[in-house]
């Protein structure tokens, strides 16, 4: 069964706002990755424009790295060796790489607030409205659209712009994200932002 969701256009302003990047890393994304997901791909493009229209109207640019050391006991158990910390696989994609005044969260689990300081920085810039994209869906993506919601922001998703390993991953993650946290759908294309 297809899941219907709501596409909106969504207009919000650029100060009180962050673009949140989820594992956008070799591994992951490129073809030669220890993780590759292929439709990953499909979402550079998207991600690319919110990052140029973002980055016109003062949005603060986060980008998640999802980081391991060499023998991590708990994921590499369920995933295989992937992400190590200073590794090629490790790194953000070209197409996507961090400006030296973007932020860049290294986060050690799928969820970008646990155990890291992305909740103080989202604060101390005043951050009312997040906008999360990338990969994968139903895993970093959720768990870090959760944390932000229970921390009471107003986040946004747009669906071109988050990838997953399998249709049904997908799906399923936009209805976690409707049913249980209420996030606001749209499309990259559609997101526009007022100046600061």
């Amino acid at each position: 069964m297809e899941l219907q969701t709501n596409i909106n256009e969504i207009t919000i302003y650029g100060g009180t706002s962050a673009f949140i990047i989820v594992d956008m890393q070799n591994d992951f994304v490129h073809p030669d990755g220890k993780l590759f997901s292929p439709n990953a791909q499909k979402i550079i493009s998207p991600i690319k424009l919110l990052i140029d229209k973002a980055r016109q109207s003062g949005v603060k640019i986060i980008y998640t790295q999802d980081t391991h050391f060499h023998d991590d006991p708990i994921e590499f158990p369920i995933w295989g060796e992937h992400v190590v910390k200073g590794s090629w696989g490790w790194q953000i994609i070209d197409e996507l790489k961090p400006l030296t005044h973007d932020i860049v969260i290294e986060k050690l689990r799928y969820d970008a607030f646990f155990g890291t300081p992305l909740e103080h920085i989202l604060k101390i810039y005043g951050i009312e409205n997040v906008i999360v994209a990338g990969t994968v869906a139903n895993i970093c993506v959720l768990h870090t659209v959760s944390s932000a919601r229970l921390h009471n922001y107003n986040v946004i998703v747009p669906v071109d712009a988050i990838s997953a390993l399998t249709e049904f991953d997908y799906s399923l993650t936009l209805r976690q994200m409707d049913f249980l946290y209420k996030v606001k759908f749209t499309k990259a294309e559609l997101i526009q932002f007022q100046n600061s």
